[in-house]
């Protein structure tokens, strides 16, 4: 068995961000919109820092129209995904690029994913849930239209609700009324936190907004306190370790804290985030945690068990994609 052959769970992906430069560039020549400016002469898609990533991730998106282009995109990226091994995956998918945070318009974009999706389950033999996702760069108020979404939409499909975007924008205590909103409806919770803010922004994000999950949390490493904390809580780690190295939140494989946090208790588990942005597949990620700390199959086995125990989706599911696995045993 390869690395890339090997069965996986993959909790930590953004759909928009899951799409290939060339599904984006097609929609863009059949709408006739220029957004050449975000790709690099290789084709790849092109920025410099995180300020800039977020800024043509948001222009790729704006090719984004209409709940058919949602349904060729989740099957994009599904037999993408799905060519890495990937037997279950969990994505980020925000309203306020699904008809601006309508709520009508978002049934009729999620009921196109949901086509795709049952599809590609049927074809490639992965399934896909969706975490519902407020933009935290657009303010605690856009944020609330995002949550009620999610509540609205909370089944099958919809398993969570959870933020993204830019993490230094505002503290985790302005955003407490849209996770207040979700919890209280039932939905598992997850937020990005701690890839730039350090372990404060972990911190914080645990106590105010009360989540399951947290996405990235490698900043956790530089306060014991607080790993054990996470440790106590049973919170689980979304580390999607080639992102951090390429967008620099730290300083290469060798540094990356991931094994660190394994070895202190923390229940850590791999994505890749936004893989073509970040030249990255879920092979790749095993192929660099094996060259750099030496991981292999039995490790990731247990990667595997972490990440499908987290997943925010219903026990019959689970118990589905156990079997999927079982080839890794």
């Amino acid at each position: 068995m390869t690395f890339q052959t090997m069965p996986k769970v993959e909790l930590h992906t953004h759909l928009e961000g899951s799409a290939p430069p060339s599904f984006i560039k097609q929609l863009a020549h059949e709408k006739q919109i220029d957004i050449g400016g975000i790709f690099n002469a290789d084709g790849g898609y092109a920025f410099r820092d995180f300020d800039h990533f977020l800024q043509v991730y948001e222009a790729a998106c704006t090719t984004l129209q209409s709940p058919e282009d949602f349904r060729r995109l989740t099957m994009a990226v599904l037999e993408e995904t799905a060519a890495h091994g990937v037997v279950y995956m969990e994505t980020f998918v925000s309203p306020d690029f699904c008809g601006g945070g309508d709520l009508a318009a978002w049934k009729d974009y999620l009921a196109a994913m949901e086509d795709a999706a049952k599809e590609a389950e049927d074809k490639l033999g992965i399934t896909l849930k969706g975490i519902v996702t407020g933009i935290r760069h657009f303010g605690p108020e856009a944020c609330k239209p995002a949550a009620m979404c999610a509540v609205e939409t909370f089944g099958d499909f919809i398993t969570g609700y959870g933020m993204a975007g830019g993490e230094m924008v505002g503290r985790p205590g302005d955003y407490a009324y849209s996770f207040d909103m979700a919890r209280e409806a039932g939905l598992p919770l997850t937020c990005h936190a701690g890839e730039w803010g350090g372990a404060p922004m972990v911190a914080e994000t645990i106590r105010h907004l009360k989540v399951e999950r947290i996405g990235h949390g490698i900043g956790a490493i530089d306060d014991t306190a607080l790993m054990d904390e996470i440790i106590e809580k049973d919170i689980v780690l979304e580390v999607c370790p080639g992102s951090n190295v390429v967008l620099k939140a730290v300083e290469g494989w060798a540094n990356h804290p991931i094994e660190k946090l394994r070895d202190a208790g923390v229940k850590v588990t791999i994505s890749t985030d936004d893989p073509p942005f970040f030249h990255t597949t879920m092979t790749a990620e095993y192929e660099m945690l094996h060259q750099t700390f030496g991981w292999g199959e039995d490790d990731f086995k247990a990667m595997n068990d972490t990440a499908l125990a987290a997943a925010f989706c219903d026990e019959d599911t689970k118990a589905r994609v156990a079997k999927r696995l079982e080839p890794a045993q």
